[in-house]
């Protein structure tokens, strides 16, 4: 099983994120592309992209950029910033790490459309959970 089969394997259990249609493109080392094909649940009554779809999707890749290893990560922070419209078919998370300590990994995600355009752009901070 490759390592992208077994990230999918083990976030099969984010019921939220792949309930909700959203799915892992590829990983790396503390990187994650998580795509979404936005459907009319994903709509918000005036026909637009639910705000919400954002950060869900941007959280989703960080979750997987930083769980990558194993090691459980929750986010303890988030900031998104929305930058334009949606008018594609399908949008992306991209997600980078760019500090990953001891007990905080701090990511930066792109949320782009499939026409390229950037949608969002978001900053986490991770911080890694204790297992009990």
């Amino acid at each position: 099983m490759t390592e992208l089969e077994k990230a999918r394997e083990f976030f099969r259990n984010d019921r939220f994120a792949t309930e909700n249609g959203m799915y892992i493109v590829e990983i790396g080392e503390h990187y994650a592309k998580i795509g979404l094909k936005i459907e009319r649940r994903h709509l918000n009554a005036v026909g637009a992209l639910m705000g919400g779809v954002y950060p869900t999707i941007a959280d989703f890749a960080c979750a997987v950029a930083a769980c990558r290893t194993g090691e459980p990560f929750v986010t303890a922070d988030c900031r998104v910033s929305c930058i334009n419209a949606f008018h594609g078919t399908e949008i992306f998370a991209e997600t980078k790490c760019v500090k990953y300590g001891r007990n905080l990994a701090f990511f930066e995600v792109e949320i782009t459309e499939d026409t390229g355009r950037l949608l969002a752009t978001a900053q986490f901070t991770m911080f890694r959970a204790v297992k009990k």
